[in-house]
């Protein structure tokens, strides 16, 4: 019965890691294909705080947020 137990919550320990390893780069995969913030965003979102948008200022902001996801 000990036996059953131990093989059963061992078999549910292994199942969440490896669904969490599985999940985590599933999502890096995709948040490498599907950036959450464009160029386009970017100059919404300035125009929107009051800010004139220049391509400067997008490119800093653009590659800092590069930056950051490697």
């Amino acid at each position: 019965m000990w036996l059953n137990i131990t093989i059963g919550l061992v078999a549910l320990l292994a199942g969440i890691a490896i669904g969490f390893f599985i999940a985590r780069k599933y999502m890096e995969n995709y948040l490498k294909k599907n950036p959450p913030i464009n160029e386009q965003m970017l100059k919404v979102m300035m125009t929107q705080m009051g800010q004139k948008p220049s391509q400067k200022k997008i490119n800093q902001m653009m590659s800092q947020m590069n930056k950051l996801q490697k």
